[in-house]
């Protein structure tokens, strides 16, 4: 099951947030104090791994304070969850109205065929325990007793299947040495009452509930030789077991986790593999022990199994370096296969560019207000920051495109080779790029449906020229789910993708940049790049008709090469650097450029 969408109203500096569509990795992005802690705090309310409940005396609106005697009743957070395959049959068969006889006897119930697209809503209010209803797509109530299922049994269901939401977000861990007789008097003095002792002290209880070690039962074998043999076991089960949950999660090297016990003092050793040798955990990095602290605490709320969690996650990875930032959303995209996570952040490190429909901006209004944009444009500048930052835009360079017509290719390569083809046909008279429009590489065809939202949303006057293969129709999919020409058409402005095959008229049923040239000539610059002798005839004729594909394809077969188009690139560059006029220029290319530019500047209504 997994969370669709979900809302938050009357919450300290939330008056309604609106439906808010999640993903299965979604990233909230705002500045501080913009209230996306409070989104979190509110949300995890509603199926708590840990038993919490409203306070209006502290989270009704400060600025309702009246309306606060009126608290109980008032939603808070409310969500709706998508069944998964066959979960539905399972709901039905459960709640399903017992059928008796008249002395009493239970009969085999009929149970009913759910219905088409219904979907489980979950609503916390002030003073209230979550309800569970069933909703149609139009989020109109089913009464349980029309579909033959017991109110109270849908409930019971609802709360032990709906994921339990998972809010981390205090990752500090120092890995210093503990007292364990002064940790269970420090225990003892809050009452049992683990949030109220520093994170240090909640982790370490968390490692020994994992190891199912109780405190009182661990210090007690400490006074005994019998005692403390037994609790040798106890902490070898525990150092193997925190060893196996942290290792699924840190990818970066091997490491085993020792927990040494001497008398009353607990020490938690970090081994790497590859130099055995066991340091403390407290001279660890702190990115290093911020992972720890994070597998420990998933470990623990989801009972080992990593699965059927909403994650919230506040500020994840802000001590790690930037590649393990990245090696963090690999867990991320990892962990959505499960579980769905959602994620605070104002790094642009953290922000996916292959997946800009997982943004979520949160701003705030002129009186303070949360409010939640889709996508990766906001009216605000803190946030912005951000995604300019992850797209390598400086405020000057923002400026500069918001005032051209900008079009958004693959890759630098492709800038690269379209801006020296339009220079040697304008050299020539001939029809090249417009003065008007800027080129702007996206990086790779991944990240261009995350480069274009951003334009549409800033109101350019923009384009995308994707290539025509796999990876070019993939992102032309997700710019048509993401609505981003309607979008544009809304606003007032245009936004147009072209494929690279009908805009250059290259008759091939695949086309990438550099099929804008002769196939004999990228394949000389591969043999000098390489010291091979290829000819066309050895390249496979079946699949793609890529050049570069082809070529990979053959190396593979016959030199067990791997083909680095960037090793391509420099030789290609030095037949660049030799053209001074198109009738330099290999057969067709020019002919072939000059229909691409033509395309392109009619596209954006400019004459060649």
């Amino acid at each position: 099951m997994r969370l669709e969408k979900f809302c938050v109203s009357n919450y300290r500096n939330i008056i309604d947030s609106g439906w808010v569509k999640t993903t299965n990795v979604t990233a909230v992005v705002g500045q501080n104090e913009a209230g996306k802690s409070n989104l979190f705090e509110a949300l995890y309310c509603l199926h708590s791994f840990v038993e919490t409940q409203y306070n209006p005396d502290e989270d009704w609106p400060v600025d309702d304070w009246k309306g606060k005697k009126n608290a109980n009743g008032k939603p808070v957070s409310q969500a709706y969850f998508e069944f998964d395959d066959g979960e539905t049959e399972a709901l039905f068969e459960f709640a399903s109205e017992e059928i008796t006889d008249e002395g009493g006897s239970e009969l085999e119930a009929n149970i009913a065929t759910p219905p088409v697209d219904i979907r489980l809503f979950a609503c916390r209010c002030y003073g209230y325990v979550t309800s569970f209803y069933l909703h149609d797509r139009e989020g109109n109530t089913i009464a349980s007793e029309d579909l033959g299922l017991s109110k109270v049994k849908v409930s019971e269901w609802a709360s032990e299947h709906v994921p339990r939401f998972v809010l981390i977000q205090d990752y500090e861990f120092s890995g210093a040495q503990v007292e364990l007789n002064e940790l269970k008097s420090r225990l003892d003095k809050a009452g049992g009452k683990r949030h109220e002792l520093s994170t240090d002290d909640q982790t370490i209880l968390i490692v020994l509930d994992l190891a199912e070690i109780d405190l009182d039962d661990f210090v007690e074998k400490g006074s005994s030789a019998e005692g403390r043999t037994l609790r040798q076991f106890d902490k070898r089960a525990a150092s193997a077991y925190l060893t196996q949950q942290f290792q699924k999660l840190w990818k970066q090297k091997k490491v085993k986790f020792d927990i040494d016990v001497d008398g009353p003092t607990l020490n938690i050793f970090a081994e790497d593999e590859a130099i055995g040798f066991p340091v403390r955990l407290y001279r660890r990095s702190t990115g290093f022990r911020w992972y720890v602290s994070f597998a420990w605490k998933f470990t623990h709320a989801s009972e080992g199994d990593f699965e059927n969690c909403t994650l919230l996650l506040e500020e994840p990875g802000i001590h790690l370096h930037y590649s393990g930032q990245r090696d963090l959303l690999g867990v991320f995209e990892d962990l959505s296969e499960t579980n769905t996570v959602m994620y605070t952040t104002h790094l642009s490190s953290m922000v996916d560019q292959a997946n800009p429909e997982r943004v979520r901006i949160i701003e705030t209004d002129s009186d303070h207000h949360l409010r939640v944009t889709h996508g990766v444009v906001s009216s605000q500048s803190a946030p912005m920051a951000v995604i300019e930052s992850s797209l390598g835009l400086t405020p000057d360079l923002s400026g500069m495109l918001g005032n051209r017509k900008v079009l958004i290719v693959e890759g630098g390569t492709d800038a690269l080779i379209l801006s020296k083809l339009s220079g040697l046909l304008t050299k020539s008279d001939k029809v090249g790029m417009s003065d008007h429009i800027y080129i702007w590489p996206a990086q790779t065809s991944t990240k261009a449906p995350m480069y274009a939202a951003f334009a549409i949303g800033q109101l350019w006057d923009a384009g995308v020229l994707l290539d025509t293969d796999e990876a070019g129709y993939l992102a032309h999919e997700k710019i048509k789910d993401m609505n981003l020409k309607g979008y544009a058409d809304q606003t007032g402005h245009e936004f147009r993708v072209l494929m690279l095959d009908k805009a250059a008229g290259v008759k091939k049923t695949d086309v990438a940049i550099e099929d804008l040239f002769p196939d004999e000539w990228f394949l000389e610059c591969v043999n000098r790049a390489y010291g091979l002798a290829l000819r066309l005839e050895d390249l496979p004729e079946d699949g793609s008709t890529l050049i570069a594909k082809r070529v990979e394809i053959a190396m593979k077969q016959r030199q067990g090469k791997e083909l680095k188009k960037k090793n391509v690139l420099v030789e290609m560059l030095k037949e660049f650097d030799s053209w001074s006029t198109i009738s330099d220029l290999p057969p067709g290319a020019a002919e072939n450029a000059e229909r691409l530019f033509k395309n392109i500047n009619a596209a954006f209504g400019l004459k060649s």
